[in-house]
């Protein structure tokens, strides 16, 4: 005798693939990327060296004939970058840390030049004034005053670029 015809469930046949499909696999969600506290860490760390490599540059292109500094705005794109790349290998998909890495890098710039300046003050005062630390902090105040007055409007442009490199670098790196 023959096999009756069993009809193969079609499309929309409710938890069945159409004509009899296995079911396909159901997708993981993606792995979390990333450590946010390994990438804080290193981002720090590497602000910290930004910051003092920005000041020693700041110092080395002081000028004491004319008293003033050369600025090579660009140094502050590039610690923007350095601290991005740092938080974006590290941290990954998190946008979250792209902005710490933002906030790191314009607070990185603004330190180096404090300290830079600070460094300035003390070889001008042949050691009287005290060290640069304690010049930064005695008398922040008076060098927070003098460093906004010298900032021309490059100077600001280029250091409102440090926290936008710093997270497109990050995004550039932690999509990948």
């Amino acid at each position: 005798m023959s096999q009756p015809y069993q009809q193969q469930p079609g499309p929309g046949a409710p938890g069945q693939q159409p004509f009899g499909a296995p079911p396909p696999y159901a997708q993981q969600p993606p792995a979390s990327t990333g450590n946010p506290a390994l990438a804080i860490g290193v981002a720090f760390v590497a602000a910290i060296v930004a910051t003092a490599i920005y000041a020693f540059i700041l110092k080395s292109l002081f000028d004491e004939q004319t008293g003033e500094v050369t600025k090579i705005s660009y140094a502050s794109i590039l610690v923007g970058a350095l601290i991005g790349a740092a938080i974006g290998k590290l941290g990954g998909r998190n946008v979250g840390l792209w902005i710490v890495g933002a906030v790191l890098a314009i607070g990185s710039v603004f330190m180096g030049e404090m300290y830079g300046y600070a460094m300035i003050f003390s070889e001008l005062g042949d050691g009287q004034l005290g060290s640069a630390t304690e010049i930064l902090t005695d008398h922040f105040g008076d060098m927070f005053k003098g460093w906004r007055e010298d900032m021309g409007a490059m100077a600001w442009i280029f250091m409102a670029l440090a926290p936008i490199a710093a997270f497109g670098t990050a995004s550039r790196l932690g999509n990948r």
